[in-house]
């Protein structure tokens, strides 16, 4: 019974775990690289929006389809497909209230520390799951961000300026 209870957990945590470092990756670059624009708080409301509707339901449609291909159960299928969609919806509509409600500078603090955060805990979870040094995966996962993160800024900043 207890085995059971942990596989069903584990595979909670995977389902949450991909669309929510995908959503947290994809957004901060976004915001990073879209800061430097004329009307930046419209500019990154309207691309995130976009972003959680459109980008997210392809990914979704991509994971059913390649878990269909997989052979798995219907069940299993619709549950990866709705759990990476609204995973990743949720997440970024936190990313919209930053922009939102704060002033854009103090919304981009917000924004990076969230991203930051969250990722740092996935990972910190991943690792210890996988028996592997957790502090191993959480430096993984930020220097992949943070990569993403510098990357969009300086793409930003040369196409506006």
């Amino acid at each position: 019974m207890l085995k059971h209870i942990r596989k069903q957990v584990r595979m909670y945590e995977t389902k949450f775990s991909f669309g929510a470092a995908s959503a947290l990756i994809t957004n901060m670059g976004l915001i990073m690289g879209l800061l430097a624009t004329v009307n930046a708080r419209v500019n990154i409301i309207a691309s995130v929006l976009v972003i959680a509707l459109a980008d997210n339901i392809s990914d979704s449609f991509g994971i059913h389809v390649y878990q269909e291909s997989e052979r798995l159960s219907r069940k299993e299928v619709w549950f990866s497909t709705g759990t990476n969609f609204l995973t990743r919806f949720l997440v970024s509509m936190v990313f919209v209230g930053f922009v939102y409600f704060l002033p854009i500078n103090i919304a981009v603090i917000c924004s990076l520390i969230y991203g930051l955060l969250l990722l740092s805990f996935i990972s910190y979870i991943i690792g210890r799951d996988e028996d592997e040094n957790p502090l191993y995966a959480v430096f993984e996962h930020l220097a992949i961000a943070l990569f993403v993160i510098l990357l969009s800024e300086f793409v930003g900043r040369m196409i506006v300026h």
